[in-house]
């Protein structure tokens, strides 16, 4: 997910990493848009030969954090059950780094988050449903890239603070920090600050007392009290076991965030965009954060994770 780093955070991940998904509908025509998206929208096209991307296996990279890492590990293990040869290059860093990545041709898939992705490619973007923010996406990306079918899991970015805060303060909302956020030191990844310290003064009018770069860290830094604040996204398995609660936001600051495939196009063809949306199908929200409990609290390896995902939903 917050720019997730998966901000992936930040709410993390700026120049180089358009990493967030987009889904986008399809022409038959198309072997991008071998599946409808969530939401529905243009799907771009794809050149492609016949064999498993065009000029070699298809690259699959990830952010550096668990869940895009499990992503992953899914997109891959699904794309070698329909014989496609796959390099792993897992854990690279935030998006900045990984959108030039894929730019230029060394990834050819990424587990990205739809409105994440548009936030990064325009920061005036105003879309916030899926159908929008696919629209927009499509536009904003260079002719090489595109995106598959979204999902309807959503990892989305969030404000978040300990139940302790929440009831003290009578905080339900973004906007009622704004009485407090002075008082208030607020954490995420290290690209948080950067990404969203505008949208906070334009749309709910926040400035806080410290940004302070908690990383993994954050919900356990909310628990202890070394921030009031925090990025912490929404199917970390976190927010329920440490007693914290993600404030809503009422003016859509994060928009959707569905787990939607980048591809660079050259390295991709239908057997690829079949296999990728074929999991976008499958994965939804509740499923996610189950898997994110595996990995993030029951410390399961992810590739282990992703192999009996893909197993029980007949992918594998």
């Amino acid at each position: 997910m917050i720019l997730r780093s998966r901000t992936l955070s930040g709410a993390v991940l700026a120049a180089a990493v358009a990493v967030s998904l987009t889904a986008c509908s399809s022409s038959a025509k198309d072997p991008l848009a071998a599946g409808a998206p969530a939401g529905g929208s243009p799907a771009a096209s794809a050149g492609g030969s016949g064999a498993p991307g065009a000029s070699g296996p298809v690259v699959i990279g990830s952010a550096n954090y668990p869940e895009n890492v499990l992503l992953a590990s899914i997109y891959s293990q699904a794309l070698q059950a329909k014989g496609v040869k796959v390099t792993e290059k897992f854990n690279i860093g935030s998006r900045e780094l990984l959108y030039g990545q894929i730019k230029d041709g060394s990834l050819t898939v990424l587990p990205e988050y739809n409105g994440a992705l548009l936030q990064f490619l325009d920061a005036k973007a105003t879309a916030v449903t899926t159908p929008d923010v696919n629209a927009a996406l499509t536009k904003e990306l260079p002719g090489t890239l595109g995106i598959l079918t979204s999902s309807p899991a959503e990892d989305k970015d969030s404000l978040t603070v300990s139940k302790d805060t929440a009831a003290k303060f009578n905080l339900k909302t973004i906007a009622d920090l704004a009485s407090q956020a002075g008082q208030f030191s607020i954490g995420g990844p290290p690209e948080f600050k950067t990404r969203r310290e505008q949208q906070f003064k334009d749309a709910y009018g926040l400035t806080f007392k410290e940004w302070k770069p908690t990383g993994d860290t954050t919900a356990n830094a909310l628990k202890d009290g070394t921030i009031q604040v925090g990025n912490v996204f929404t199917t970390d398995p976190k927010l329920v076991s440490l007693g914290l609660v993600a404030l809503d936001d009422p003016k859509n600051v994060f928009g959707v965030q569905n787990v939607t495939p980048l591809v660079n196009k050259a390295g991709v063809n239908p057997t690829v965009t079949a296999a990728l949306n074929a999991v976008s199908a499958k994965l939804d929200t509740a499923g996610l954060t189950a898997l994110m409990k595996r990995v993030a609290v029951d410390k399961d390896d992810p590739s282990a994770v992703a192999k009996d995902w893909v197993k029980a939903n007949g992918l594998g």
